[in-house]
C-alpha cells in the first residue's frame, strides 16, 4: 500500500509507522532529562520488549507495520546521492557549526557506519570519546569530559505521532516546539519526498521550515471535513492559522473546518490527544478536566482570508454539532474517581489507539480506565507499559497511521 490516506481516528487501520526505541535512550542522563523532555530514564531492553509487543498486537490485527529507521535506510540505499545532503543537514541542525568538526564527524560516520546502522547512529547521538584523539580541536574539547555528547540523541523518536500528521491523502511535516525534537522531522521530510511509497503521492500541507510550532499529538481527524487541533504547550495559534489556510487552498484536501481547542499549557496536558481520543463511532475517552465549558475557535475559509469565530459549549455538544452525531458518549478516564483520573491521565489512560471502531490498544497499567472501557462495550487490547510510559506518551503517541480504510 502506497501513499497516505487517513480521514478518521477509528476506521480500520491498515498501515502504521513506528520507531523501535534504540540506543538513543542510553544517552539519557539525569542532569539533562528536562532539556530532553523526559522525567525518568526508561530501561532500554524492557522498553524494546514492550514496543515489540505493541507491534505484535498491530500485526495480529491485520495492520502492516513499517519502521522509520527502515524507510530512511531504504531512501539512502535507493538514492545514495542523498547521503551527503542528509548528513549535512543533520550536522547543521545538530549545531555543529565549526567546519573542522563538521568534516571530522562526517568522516567518522561515513567510515564507520553504513545503511541502517548509519541512520540509527544519527538517532543515537555521538560522544566525544567515540571520536578518538580530538583534544587538540578546541579549548572546549580540552576541558570537556570524554563522555560529553558532541551531537545530542533523539530519545523522543519513539513517539512517531508528533513529527508529522496524516490528513486525508497528504501530510503536515511539523515544526516541533522544543529544539531537542526539531531534527526528528528530517527523516519524515526525506521519506515523504524520496521514498517510492510516498514520493509524488503526498503533498506537505505544512513544512518543517515554518516559524510556528505544531505537533501531531494535537491533530485529530474528526471526519473527512473537520480537523481538531489543540492550542497547547506545543502548538501555536499561528501554526493553526497557517495550516488552515493551506488546507483550504489545496485542491485535494477535503478539510473545510478546523476546530482549535484551547487546552492548558502544561506537561500534564502536553497534547490534545493526552486529554481525549476517539475509540468508537460517537464514543470518546476523555480527561474530566476538559468536559467544559470549553473555549474553541472555528476556522473556515472566507472571501478575503480566514473566518474565525469563537464557539462555546461542552465537549459533547461541540462534537455532536461538528460530527453530525445524534448523541456523543464521553467516557471519563478513571471514571468518577478524581485521584485515579489524574493518575491514569498522567500515564496516558486517555491516549488510546483505535485500530477499528470499538477496538483499541491501551497501556495495561491504566486498569481503572480499561475496566470502564470494557464495561462500555469496547474491545480493549492491553500492551505492557512499565518503561515506555516513562516518556509520557501512550499508544496513540507512539504510532503514525499512514492508511486507514
Amino acid at each position: 500500500m502506497k501513499g497516505i490516506y487517513v480521514t478518521s481516528e477509528i476506521a480500520p487501520l491498515k498501515k502504521v509507522l513506528l520507531h523501535r526505541p534504540g540506543r538513543e535512550l542510553l544517552n539519557l542522563v539525569p542532569s539533562r532529562l528536562s532539556e530532553l523532555l523526559f522525567d525518568d530514564i526508561p530501561y532500554l531492553k524492557t522498553a524494546q520488549k514492550e514496543h515489540d509487543a505493541f507491534a505484535g498486537l498491530l500485526r495480529d490485527n491485520g495492520v502492516e507495520v513499517v519502521y522509520l529507521e527502515d524507510l530512511m535506510s531504504e531512501v539512502l540505499h535507493l538514492n545514495p546521492e542523498l547521503t551527503d545532503p542528509f548528513l549535512d543537514q543533520w550536522l547543521e541542525e545538530g549545531n555543529i557549526r565549526t567546519s573542522k568538526w563538521r568534516r571530522k564527524l562526517k568522516r567518522y560516520l561515513l567510515d564507520n557506519f553504513a545503511g541502517k546502522d548509519l541512520v540509527l547512529k544519527t538517532m543515537e547521538g555521538v560522544t566525544l570519546k567515540e571520536m578518538g584523539e580530538v583534544r587538540a580541536y578546541s579549548l572546549q574539547d580540552r576541558i570537556a569530559p570524554s563522555d560529553d555528547l558532541v551531537v545530542d540523541p533523539m530519545p523522543n523518536l519513539y513517539f512517531q505521532r508528533d513529527p508529522f500528521a496524516s490528513v486525508g491523502r497528504n501530510a503536515l511535516v511539523n515544526k516541533m516546539r522544543f529544539p531537542t525534537r526539531r531534527r526528528e522531522t528530517i527523516y519524515a521530510d526525506f521519506i515523504l519526498r524520496f521514498h517510492p511509497d510516498f514520493a509524488g503521492l503526498v503533498r506537505q500541507l505544512y513544512n518543517r521550515t515554518r516559524h510556528a510550532s505544531i505537533e501531531g499529538g494535537d491533530i485529530l481527524n474528526l471526519s473527512e471535513k473537520v480537523l481538531a487541533i489543540g492550542i497547547s504547550e506545543r502548538t501555536s495559534p499561528d501554526a493553526i492559522e497557517a495550516t488552515a489556510e493551506q488546507m483550504f487552498r489545496d485542491d485535494v484536501c477535503q478539510i473545510d473546518t478546523v476546530l482549535a481547542f484551547k487546552i492548558p499549557s502544561s506537561r500534564a496536558f502536553m497534547h490534545l490527544d493526552t486529554v481525549f481520543t476517539q475509540i468508537d463511532r460517537n464514543v470518546y475517552v476523555v480527561h474530566p478536566g476538559i468536559l467544559g465549558p470549553l473555549t474553541i475557535y472555528e476556522l473556515k475559509e472566507g472571501k478575503s482570508g480566514l473566518k474565525i469565530r469563537e464557539v462555546r459549549g461542552t465537549l459533547q455538544s461541540i462534537l455532536e454539532q461538528y460530527t453530525g452525531a445524534d448523541h456523543i458518549r464521553l467516557i471519563p478516564c478513571g471514571g468518577d474517581d478524581m485521584i485515579a483520573s489524574r493518575r491514569e491521565q498522567w500515564n496516558d489512560g486517555s491516549n488510546t489507539l483505535a485500530i477499528a471502531p470499538g477496538r483499541v490498544i491501551v497501556y495495561d497499567r491504566n486498569d481503572v480506565t480499561n475496566e470502564i472501557l470494557r464495561n462500555e462495550g469496547i474491545e480493549v487490547l492491553e500492551m505492557p507499559s512499565s518503561e515506555l510510559s516513562r516518556g509520557r506518551g501512550g499508544p496513540r503517541c507512539m504510532s503514525m497511521p499512514l492508511i486507514r480504510e
